[in-house]
């Protein structure tokens, strides 16, 4: 699936978009992924590894009441981290990945459960997935559907 990388930062190139990334789970695989792609830096801003509740929150800026109430793999928290990571990272879209990669469940959650968020302009959102695997299959499961994400969400951009 990393054959959709290339397909994100040309239709980023395409659209004159800017582009950004949170990652907890994936710990920086999904930016790692799409700069893999030559010609990325035209269109790769950053983005913000958040692995801790705290740098959700405080750097990302996702509301700590709700890291406090849902824990951290949840749908808001995904959605947060993608709309912090377009701010903090001065990009016109972005996209994240939580969730739990295992061995152990994590917030009540069963290992496999991620969750993706995506912004573009003022629109964001979440999708909720169900991996299977060891904890690497997992992480990259979730580092290509949030490639994926990015690049449906870049496509149905109007230029």
């Amino acid at each position: 699936m990393r054959h959709q990388a290339p397909a994100a930062i040309a239709a980023a190139k395409d659209k004159g978009l800017q582009l950004a990334t949170a990652e907890s789970l994936t710990a920086g695989m999904i930016a790692a992924t799409l700069a893999e792609v030559p010609g990325a830096s035209a269109v790769l801003r950053g983005g913000v590894v958040s692995y801790s509740s705290d740098v959700k929150a405080e750097v990302l800026g996702v509301d700590a009441a709700l890291l406090l109430s849902n824990g951290s793999v949840d749908p808001e928290v995904a959605r947060q981290m993608a709309v912090g990571a377009q701010r903090v990272c001065g990009a016109d879209a972005a996209v994240s990945a939580t969730g739990v990669a295992g061995p152990e469940a994590h917030d009540g959650k069963s290992v496999g459960t991620v969750f993706i968020g995506w912004a573009i302009g003022d629109e964001s959102g979440a999708k909720e997935h169900h991996f299977v695997g060891d904890r690497a299959q997992i992480r990259e499961q979730s580092t290509n559907a949030a490639i994926s994400q990015l690049t449906a969400i870049l496509s149905k951009a109007s230029s």
